[in-house]
């Protein structure tokens, strides 16, 4: 795998002529190769930030654009094989094994409708090892527990071998073991990354950069440390938030409570 820059230029997303943005005039440039975290309140904009990325909404101005080239003069095919992504959304009815679903990601690297080629099984079968789900190959994909299903369909997303993997929430209901399995392997991925994360600590100590949305608008981009502080979480999230440093990361820690608060008001 390799890595891909990515800029997003003045991308705002409205659901129709008449409604109001639900993402405003969002900019930043993340460098090939880094972890981006995306964080905001319920209803900040994360989600419609994501879709735009992997090409599943287009924005409604502004542009997105890999190693220089706009997503939306690709084909699908083509800007497939350079995104993927892990949707807190999981189907439940797949009637295909473990491994059918997996297979699923090498689709954008099939020519025609022939069998896969011997390196796409072999991908396949690594992938599989990766998220130690190779005993589970061959079981039903809907008979898998929550936790199961969101590790077969990060398998999937890196056996589209992408540049830049897109994660919504990727530790939703996973144990703490493999919680801390998915941050590893973010941490050990050489592809850009981008991922909307509703915990704070999690993302100052696995992002190197982060964006901080609220209500639809960009409030900051850059290194954890600068966009992080008491001041913005406090008016981005409607409580009241401090941080010290972990001296074993440099890293902010973040703690909240309720008092001194207006209750969500700005």
């Amino acid at each position: 795998m390799s890595a891909a820059d990515l800029t997003v230029s003045s991308v705002s997303w409205t659901q129709g002529a008449t409604q109001p943005a639900i993402l405003q005039d969002t900019s930043f440039h993340l460098r090939a190769g880094r972890v981006m975290g995306v964080v905001g309140a319920n209803g900040a904009g994360k989600t419609t930030l994501l879709r735009m990325i992997y090409r599943f909404a287009r924005p409604t101005t502004g542009t997105v654009k890999i190693d220089g080239r706009d997503i939306w003069n690709m084909s699908p095919r083509d800007c497939a094989r350079l995104v993927s992504a892990v949707l807190q959304e999981q189907p439940t009815d797949f009637a295909l094994t473990v491994r059918d679903v997996v297979t699923l990601g090498r689709i954008p690297h099939r020519s025609g409708y022939g069998a896969y080629a011997p390196r796409c099984r072999a991908v396949v079968e690594q992938c599989l090892e990766r998220m130690e789900l190779t005993d589970y190959a061959d079981r039903s994909f809907g008979t898998l527990s929550g936790g199961e299903r969101q590790r077969v369909m990060v398998a999937r997303a890196l056996a589209q071998e992408p540049q830049i993997l897109v994660l919504d929430e990727p530790t939703n209901h996973l144990d703490i073991r493999h919680q801390l399995e998915v941050l590893k392997l973010i941490d050990d991925l050489d592809i850009t990354i981008v991922t909307s994360l509703h915990d704070l600590n999690m993302a100052a100590n696995v992002c190197d950069d982060v964006l901080l949305l609220h209500r639809g608008q960009q409030i900051a981009f850059g290194a954890p440390t600068d966009v992080l502080t008491s001041e913005r979480v406090s008016a981005a999230f409607g409580v009241h938030a401090e941080f010290d440093w972990l001296t074993t990361t440099a890293r902010p820690h973040l703690t909240f409570n309720l008092s001194n608060t207006n209750t969500g008001k700005h």
